[in-house]
């Protein structure tokens, strides 16, 4: 087979795109795959390092702020919509690929684009609640859209075909396992809560998660493991200010980054983090009860929609951003470890959303669609 991927701009379009390519590669380890990304995008960067076949194309976002720069730079985006498509076009007459997948961001639109023109079967997989622009413009052209919640739907068009997956989770979270994971942290028997904000860390978290460790450093009830991320380089000063003594709480380990954030999933009773689409899926795949803090600055504020398919089910605590204080997140702690039933109630819920099976289902429509009988579009 040969497949070719697209999608870019942030690692919740680029990882589920270069989980499905790994899928597909180990089911057909002769599969050829080429990606499609932006030029001086972050798939550049990521695919490569994942051995995957790159190309490029030139292409920009529109600016939704309206200044005059912004104006300017969204006249040069409205001429580049038409010659990426005719680079894409070329990119995949050359390629002559069986099967198109697009993972989403803007540079998902010329190339499906093209793909379809050009008759190539293709699929758009939306791992979000609430689908984005590229996914809602192409749902139509496409010949399935897979996705990760089946809330996804009520936001396309009727006659879209959609089809649930759910979002690829990483072979090495499915194969984690909780007590082997604590045993390999060292951990005695109380509860571990795991904490994070992303890579490069959230300011709100990070300052609500000091204030509870202040409180939680007296009582010493709790295990911690918190990921302050890169960019907060005054986090560990400022947990000590407010008596978070590391030397005399060796039960808290305070990481920029979480190395090794499958061990640490699967060893946690409690995950306290953002409302991404694929973390959400790692949390329901390992069973875990969840606070979830929606990040209120990414598109169409698909964070707190992610989270809210968690809450309606009684799979996930949310506490929004401008709610979000030291005691407001240590008391919503105390209400779920410090009542077994209730933690018991949300991990099992959670446990009951989650696909684990999501790279089969995937794979199983990729061959579906690619199956799809060809013309001679190829050598127009």
């Amino acid at each position: 087979m040969r497949a070719l991927f697209v999608g870019g701009g942030t690692g919740g379009h680029i990882n589920p795109a270069l989980a499905i390519a790994g899928y597909l590669r180990h089911r057909e380890p002769d599969a050829r795959i080429l990606y499609i990304g932006a030029k001086g995008g972050m798939e550049e960067r990521l695919v490569s390092a994942a051995g995957y076949d790159f190309k490029t194309i030139t292409i920009s976002g529109f600016q939704r702020k309206l200044t005059p720069k912004n104006m300017l730079r969204n006249v040069q985006t409205v001429s580049r919509l038409f010659s990426s498509v005719a680079e894409s076009k070329k990119i995949i007459r050359a390629f002559r690929p069986d099967v198109c997948i697009g993972t989403g961001g803007y540079v998902s639109g010329p190339v499906i684009r093209a793909a379809v023109k050009l008759g190539i079967p293709s699929l758009l997989h939306e791992s979000n609640a609430f689908p984005g622009v590229t996914t809602k413009m192409l749902a139509k052209s496409v010949d399935a859209v897979l996705l990760a919640v089946s809330d996804a739907k009520q936001h396309l068009p009727a006659e879209t075909n959609c089809v649930l997956t759910g979002n690829p989770v990483r072979g090495e979270v499915l194969d984690a396992q909780r007590e082997q994971s604590r045993k390999k942290l060292g951990l005695d028997d109380r509860p571990l809560i795991l904490s994070f904000g992303g890579s490069l860390g959230a300011k709100a978290i990070n300052t609500a998660v000091c204030g509870m460790l202040a409180e939680s450093a007296k009582t010493k009830k709790y295990q911690h493991i918190h990921g302050y991320g890169a960019n907060d380089t005054d986090f560990l000063n400022r947990a000590q200010d407010l008596g978070v003594k590391l030397s005399d709480n060796p039960q808290i380990r305070l990481l920029e980054y979480i190395d090794d954030m499958p061990t640490c999933l699967s060893a946690c009773d409690l995950v306290i983090g953002r409302a991404g689409a694929i973390t959400l899926s790692e949390i329901e795949a390992k069973h875990k009860a969840s606070i979830l803090i929606p990040s209120p600055n990414v598109a169409e504020n698909h964070q707190y929609h992610n989270a809210m398919v968690l809450v309606r089910r009684d799979a996930a605590v949310l506490i929004e951003e401008k709610d979000l204080t030291a005691e407001a997140l240590w008391n919503k702690i105390e209400e779920s470890l410090g009542n077994p039933k209730r933690l018991s109630q949300l991990s099992e819920n959670a446990g009951k959303m989650g696909m684990t099976d999501a790279g089969s289902r995937i794979y199983r429509e990729i061959k579906k669609v690619s199956r799809r009988k060809k013309h001679n579009y190829l050598d127009e």
